[in-house]
């Protein structure tokens, strides 16, 4: 195999193999790849990545608990190195139709789903490696997807959005190790509302909806979004986004801006985010890990 780098510290190998969900994440990186010289193989999964953005891509398709299968396509396309990228509905294990494959290790594929999102991806990965397969992360192969370091937006965080910036780190800090969610709305000192299941968009939607019944009090441009890792996540998977998305619903929801861990949380479509954040008069902040 050919061998090409995008850190010091890991050498990847091409093809690197792309287990694509939902999202537009994962023609990022693959596009991020094939820049750094390194050949990008997309294994769509069924139900999650869109059918008509993959096509650009050479690919093979997956589903959900088709272990054996996906293995084997990965041997078939030479793909070594393998990493997880996009949005996924987490199935109940009564809806993943097993191969036989999985079916042998189903021991340990039940224990991968008893836990969070973090648990799972973590879990599934030690059984891919277990196989020969290497895991790599964002920081890995397309490190030009990380936020940066500071303030990117024109507006800055004010005195009290920065407090309330501390405050939810503190508050993430803590819940990291509950593998609840990597997400936070602080207002005035007040957490008002933290990640779910449903992600950061159902979230930033619930505090809208809070404003709007009059539940929070505080003045439209107060309070802040702060995501994070969870402490003790192995940053190969699932690290937090932020994209043009986000700022449509920090706007929305009435608040001051955006802030974020600085290399570990990744920058969807960053121009078009800068863009909206400068319309929308938000500060966009990458915080020191």
């Amino acid at each position: 195999m050919a061998a090409g780098t995008t850190s010091a510290a890991l050498q990847v190998s091409s093809p690197v193999g792309i287990v694509a969900g939902g999202g537009a994440m994962p023609f990022a990186v693959a596009e991020s790849l094939a820049a750094h010289g390194i050949t990008p193989v997309l294994f769509p999964l069924r139900g999650a990545c869109d059918p008509q953005r993959v096509e650009k891509f050479r690919h093979r398709w997956i589903s959900v608990g088709q272990l054996g299968r996906a293995m084997r396509l990965f041997r078939e396309e030479g793909c070594r190195d393998l990493i997880f990228i996009g949005t996924l509905v987490r199935p109940s294990l009564s809806e993943i139709r097993f191969d036989f494959t999985t079916l042998r290790l189903l021991g340990n594929v039940i224990r991968a789903f008893r836990g969070g999102d973090d648990h799972l991806l973590s879990g599934v990965g030690r059984i891919l490696e277990q196989d020969g397969f290497r895991m790599v992360g964002i920081k890995d192969v397309a490190p030009d997807l990380l936020m940066p370091e500071g303030c990117i937006s024109r507006a800055w965080p004010s005195d009290a959005s920065k407090a309330d910036i501390a405050r939810g780190r503190a508050v993430l800090t803590a819940l990291g190790p509950f593998d609840i969610g990597q997400a936070v709305v602080v207002i005035d000192g007040h957490v008002v509302a933290v990640e779910d299941i449903e992600g950061t968009d159902a979230l930033l939607a619930r505090v809208a909806r809070l404003r709007e019944e009059g539940r929070i009090r505080a003045a439209t441009g107060r309070g802040v979004l702060v995501k994070a890792p969870k402490s003790g996540q192995d940053l190969r998977f699932d690290l937090p986004t932020i994209g043009p998305r986000t700022i449509e619903g920090v706007a929305a929801a009435g608040l001051a801006g955006i802030a974020v861990t600085a290399g570990n949380t990744i920058a969807a479509e960053p121009q078009a985010m800068i863009a909206l954040a400068d319309a929308k008069y938000l500060f966009v902040i990458g915080l020191p890990a």
